[in-house]
């Protein structure tokens, strides 16, 4: 009997990387999707070998590409016992500024492409008994910044969206958002100059626990929640951001 398939989106770089890693080591088969980045797709199967996993180019903003790339990944691998809807963009701009383009970019790779994947992969999750899918949605969901109103609006619509298709997919599929806060990855090192200690002695006294999280504290909490032990957790969200945003 083959290992259960995971399937991942932005799984070849960052967060999503950890996240590979970690259900490959828990016994996962896992298929990782990317849009564009060529080069980390190779690194990822150079470090993760190419026995269990797979890393396939798609644009899954794009309708129609993702429902051929889901077809395909049926085809291939069979019906995944977990989704995991991680990849995500940011295109910053005052709220003035911000063309419909900006919005509209934003909306379909954050929000959209979540409900394209889950949408074409949940009736083949029921058929085969069901599974977990994890949305990895953001702090900017619940607390806003400036200059994100793409980015907050597709986040906090992926929040309500995980609850709805909690409702509707139970009791067979469990649907949770994960939450990262400060994690150590080099888009949040870039975004936040942590490099340069005036910038991050600042954001350290935002964070009660007084550090920044690893990418490996993500992967904790996803292995958590597709696994047994979650068996009775739904709709929820779970935010791992060392306590910077409890309140």
């Amino acid at each position: 009997m083959q290992p259960r398939l995971a399937v991942i989106t932005g799984g070849t770089k960052g967060i999503g990387l950890s996240l590979s890693r970690r259900l490959l080591s828990v016994g996962y088969r896992v298929v990782a999707l990317y849009r564009s980045d060529r080069e980390s797709a190779a690194r990822a199967v150079k470090e993760l070998g190419d026995e269990g996993f797979t890393a396939r180019q798609s644009d899954i903003s794009d309708s129609a590409e993702a429902f051929r790339t889901i077809e395909l990944l049926l085809s291939d691998h069979g019906a995944p016992h977990v989704l995991v809807n991680n990849a995500g963009r940011n295109i910053d701009r005052p709220f003035l500024e911000m063309s419909p383009a900006d919005w509209n970019q934003v909306i379909e790779a954050n929000l959209s492409a979540p409900f394209y994947l889950t949408r074409a992969l949940a009736p083949a999750m029921l058929a085969a008994g069901g599974g977990s899918v994890v949305n990895v949605a953001a702090t900017t969901g619940i607390r806003p910044r400036l200059n994100g109103a793409n980015y907050c609006a597709s986040k906090a619509g992926l929040l309500h969206l995980t609850k709805c298709l909690a409702l509707e997919l139970a009791p067979t599929i469990r649907v949770n958002s994960l939450i990262p806060g400060m994690i150590d990855t080099e888009e949040m090192n870039t975004r936040f100059r942590t490099d340069e200690p005036e910038f991050r002695d600042r954001l350290l006294a935002e964070i009660p626990q007084g550090c920044i999280g690893s990418p490996e504290s993500m992967a904790d909490a996803l292995e958590f929640l597709v696994s047994d032990k979650a068996s009775y957790i739904t709709g929820q969200k779970m935010i791992v951001d060392g306590g910077q945003f409890m309140w």
